[in-house]
């Protein structure tokens, strides 16, 4: 499916002001959470100097002198001078950063604890220090050594050198403890100088650590915050719908990330933070609480921050996530709207295309029931709008951003879904009028065939009596009664009623009406005058006159419609009256006859599957239904579905029925493959034929007939189509459609040779191979053949050849087959005729000499440059099986039954024929003499339930022999010639 374009409203990677604002807000938090954070973080990390801090040769009480100076110790230690100078840089740096990140001016108080040292090491020391503490040193106290030598000679010495450390630092040589108390609170001092101030300094490092390591982490996330608001705000998305669903998906994926971890951070927070809580916080003054060192209000500061940080976050998504799903959901909208969109526009260019009348009953219901069909998809179409319409609502409701696009988007589709409802209503309403001037036409033209079959049927011979007369005329007048809405229409005011659907062919068709109803009332009243001119006559007896045209009443419909002829003249309006006839009786009895196959099949052929039934069945029936019906449904449905209705649609346009049959020839091939499986349909009918389950399905459906009668429907049928198509074409000359017509019957004859070749083809016994690999079967026939060989010595076998043999030719497309026909023993049904395989010659190495010695009838086959030679002979005697005329005459030259010869064939396609019967001669077109000779005759016929025969197809004799044969086969020769 092709994509949407993007959606009309803002750009995929757009912002909106509410969204912006959020954004800017996110902004600022995370600066200050991160300016806060950094101001925690020292430029040297507790983390950094661990070992060193654990070595505890200075430490940060926390305590503050009187002065507010903050108090830097340097425990007793005698590995002090040992340390390098940068680690004890280092340390004090560190321990001098922690108060300025409170205090932009700290002071600091250095207790340098030496009682236990030399005046060397405190010398040594104090040099050190004056090198490199970092910060504003105020006062320098030094616990001199207490021993007396070593309390001597720091004495002494201190007094030498006092200039010079005063000079860099302000020191104070103090001799005891005490003598910090001037200097410091007793509650700042640690308990190792007498003070009451808690100190663990293993403590101290750890909570340092955790402390500047929670500060790196809220800054870390302050950054990834940022970052992740950056990426939302400012990248550009794809522009497709799909890969935006992707996006969408990842980023909500990575903002619950984020959310655990603020979470997790603000957790690990305040545990810190509870940490940091003195247990004995009431028992401290306020001035005490507020000396200790910031680390509780720092973490409490960053944990605040952070909370507004995610304050801001939230915000700033859920603009961002409610932008990007309304903008998907417009998406969706739209696609959905521009396919329904297009679909309606689809439907509106079809709908477009479908008439909105019709020239027959028959069609104007097809297009009526196509329109019914097309109006429940379109229905379909617009229940999917109606859906898309209320997608829309539902986004305006819910105050989408495109609010104005969603509803001229609705209002659209809205207008094109009434605009296709309103057409197709149109058009339904101009089809149905349409179809109630079609069936008034009709019917009126019903009312006119009725009353000339009337008036064909009244037996004239009976009329001249009184009493028959005046029952005729009682049969007129109650005609005339009954038909009198129908006989009396006014065109006028038809086309008054009618006016909206009226088309030029529908006004043709209304005045060709109006012409045959006047020309049946005009029957009618010269009927009746004739009548009662009869009546006058016997007031007084006189001779009976015979009526001027003297008809036969005949008894079944072909001489009822010769006995119609012979009452109505040949204009063109009477012609078409009886080509109307034709047509009705080709439709009536098609649909008879899918009626029939439609029986056999739900009646038998379905019953095979019944399991009630199935008992009732012979062993050798069960799972060959395919065999004793053959390709009965696939017959079915084409008439069913396809042939009866293009048939119907010819009730109005007769010169349209030529069309059909050229239309659907080449379904028409299906019947070859059901006469070529009726053998072994009648064998399997002959072993079964009395079984309980035949007997069953029969009584079921009422058949006077066994199925067998059934079965030859289809073979009947096949042959009915081109008697019809001879009737139709002699009440069609010079008419539309006679050359399709004229088409049509040669295609139906065709048909029937090549049904009647294949039944011949699938008799060959005893070739070495495949004969479909040989092409085509182009014609088949009976031969008289001689042999003989122009080249090498002659055989005494050729001297026998003198008498002909009788051969079968088959002429494939790629060799002509010689076989022998065989009689097979049996007597009715299982009396068959087989051909043996004798021999076949390549076509590509064929030749042919047309005429042998003057004879027409004769003409020669030489194989491989003359190496062999076949003179090949015609039967020139046959039954006829059909009626036919003398050319130009209206003669009977053959009837039904006699024997006639063929004589010979001019170069126009005519045959001069001798009735062997009557002794007459005369010329017969060739297509006539292939309905008189036919491709095939039937046996052991049987009475159907209309009175006529039901034959049983047979394979038999000939093909005609004819100059068509010769040029055929050289025909044949030729395009193989070509293709080499």
């Amino acid at each position: 499916m092709a994509l949407a374009p993007a959606p009309a409203g803002p750009p995929p990677g757009g912002t909106s002001a509410g969204e912006m604002e959020r954004y800017y807000c996110l902004l600022r938090a995370a600066a200050l959470l991160e300016a806060a954070a950094a101001e925690t973080t020292a430029p040297i990390c507790a983390k950094d100097i661990s070992n060193e801090l654990m070595k505890q040769f200075a430490f940060l009480s926390g305590g503050r002198g009187k002065d507010k100076a903050w108090i830097i110790t340097l425990p007793d230690n005698s590995r002090f001078n040992d340390v390098p100078e940068d680690v004890v840089t280092k340390v004090l740096t560190y321990l001098t950063s922690i108060p300025s990140q409170h205090e932009s001016d700290s002071k600091f108080i250095l207790i340098l604890d030496r009682r236990l040292d030399t005046w060397t090491s405190v010398k040594m020391t104090l040099q050190k220090i004056a090198a490199s503490f970092p910060g504003n040193l105020h006062l320098v106290m030094v616990l001199r050594p207490t021993g007396f030598f070593q309390r001597t000679f720091t004495d002494i010495g201190f007094r030498f050198s006092q200039e010079d450390f005063l000079l860099k630092l302000p020191v104070v040589m103090l001799s005891s403890v005490s003598d910090l108390l001037t200097y410091i609170d007793e509650q700042q001092l640690t308990p190792e100088f007498g003070g009451t101030l808690e100190y663990c300094h293993s403590e101290w490092v750890i909570f340092r650590t955790a402390i500047e390591s929670f500060a790196l982490t809220v800054k870390e996330i302050a950054q990834m915050l940022q970052s992740f608001g950056t990426e939302l705000a400012e990248t550009e998305l794809p522009e497709d719908m799909y890969s935006i669903e992707r996006i969408l998906a990842l980023r909500t994926e990575k903002y619950f990330q984020l959310k655990e971890d603020i979470t997790a951070v603000t957790k690990e927070g305040k545990l810190l933070l509870s940490n940091l809580e003195e247990p004995d916080v009431g028992e401290c003054s306020q001035d005490q609480q507020r000396e200790r060192p910031g680390d509780w209000e720092t973490v409490n500061r960053l944990l605040g921050q952070l909370r507004e940080m995610e304050t801001a976050f939230d915000g700033f998504w859920e603009k961002h996530q409610l932008k990007m799903e309304q903008y998907l959901q417009l998406w969706k909208f739209e696609q959905s709207f521009q396919e329904v969109k297009n679909a309606i526009e689809f439907l509106m260019g079809q709908q477009a295309e479908l008439p909105d009348t019709g020239d027959s009953v028959s069609q104007v219901k097809q297009r009526l029931k196509d329109l019914s069909h097309f109006d429940g998809m379109a229905q379909d179409l617009i229940g999917k709008a109606q859906v898309v319409i209320l997608h829309g609502h539902q986004l305006a409701a819910n105050h989408h951003y495109a609010l104005n696009l969603i509803c001229q988007q609705c209002n659209e589709l809205r207008h094109h879904s009434d605009v296709l409802s309103d057409e197709i209503k149109r058009k339904q309403m101009r089809l149905q009028k349409t179809l109630d001037l079609h069936t008034r036409l009709q019917q009126a033209l019903q009312c006119c065939d009725e009353g000339a079959y009337l008036l064909a049927n009244q037996q004239m011979d009976k009329c001249q009596s009184k009493e028959g007369a005046q029952k005729a005329l009682q049969d007129i007048e109650r005609f005339l009664e009954s038909s009198s809405p129908y006989l009396n229409y006014d065109p006028q005011s038809l086309q008054y009623d009618f006016e909206s659907v009226l088309t030029a062919e529908l006004k043709c068709q209304i005045q060709s009406v109006q012409v045959k109803l006047e020309n049946v009332r005009s029957m009618f009243e010269n009927r009746q005058s004739c009548f009662k001119k009869l009546l006058d006559k016997h007031v007084r007896p006189v001779q009976s006159i015979p009526f001027l045209f003297q008809i036969e009443v005949m008894h079944d419909y072909q001489e009822k419609r010769n006995s119609l002829q012979s009452f109505i003249s040949d204009s063109d309006d009477n012609l078409d009256i009886l080509k109307g006839h034709v047509i009705n009786e080709l439709i009536e009895t098609e649909r008879v006859y899918v009626e029939e196959l439609f029986t056999v099949l739900t009646g038998y052929r379905a019953e095979m599957d019944n399991p009630a039934m199935v008992i009732l069945m012979p062993p050798v029936l069960r799972n060959r239904k395919d065999v004793l019906f053959g390709n009965m449904p696939e017959i079915y449905d084409f008439h069913n579905k396809i042939f009866l209705h293009s048939l119907e649609s010819c009730l109005g346009a007769p010169e349209r029925v030529g069309f059909c049959f050229l239309d659907r020839r080449e379904d028409f091939q299906m019947y070859e493959k059901y006469c070529q499986n009726k053998p072994r349909s009648e064998s399997l009918w002959r072993q079964c034929s009395e079984s309980t389950f035949f007997q069953e399905c029969q009584r079921k459906l009422e058949h006077k007939l066994g199925l067998d009668s059934y079965l030859l429907k289809p073979v009947q049928r096949l042959t009915k189509y081109q008697l019809l198509l001879k009737e139709l074409l002699k009440y069609s000359t010079s008419c539309d459609g006679v050359q399709e017509l004229q088409e049509a019957l040669v295609a139906m004859l065709d048909l029937l040779k090549s049904v009647n070749d294949s039944m011949h083809q699938i008799s060959i016994t005893g070739y070495d191979g495949d004969l479909s690999e040989l092409g085509k079967v182009l014609m088949q026939g009976s031969f008289s053949v001689w042999t003989g060989h122009r080249k090498g010595p002659t055989k005494m076998k050729d001297l026998a050849r003198f008498k002909p043999m009788q051969r079968h030719l088959f002429l494939y497309e790629k060799a002509l087959v010689f076989c022998k026909k065989r009689e097979d023993h049996g007597d009715g049904y299982d009396k068959t005729s087989s051909y043996s395989f004798k021999h076949f010659l390549k076509m590509n190495a064929v030749g042919i000499t047309e005429n042998v010695k003057g004879d027409h009838r004769k003409f020669e086959i030489w194989y491989s440059g003359r190496e062999e030679v076949y003179v090949v002979q015609s039967p020139g005697k046959y039954k006829a099986l059909a009626d036919c005329k003398r050319r130009g005459s209206e003669d009977l030259l053959v009837k039904n039954g006699d024997e006639i010869q063929l004589l010979h064939e001019d170069g126009e396609g005519q045959w001069l024929v001798k009735n062997l019967n009557r002794r007459k001669e005369g010329w017969i077109p060739v297509h006539s003499l292939q309905i008189v000779v036919g491709d095939c005759r039937f046996r052991n016929a049987k009475v159907a339930e209309d009175g006529a025969l039901a034959p049983a197809l047979q394979v038999l004799p000939p093909s005609l022999p004819s100059r068509k044969d010769r040029t055929v086969l050289i025909q044949q020769r030729q395009n193989l010639a070509a293709e080499e």
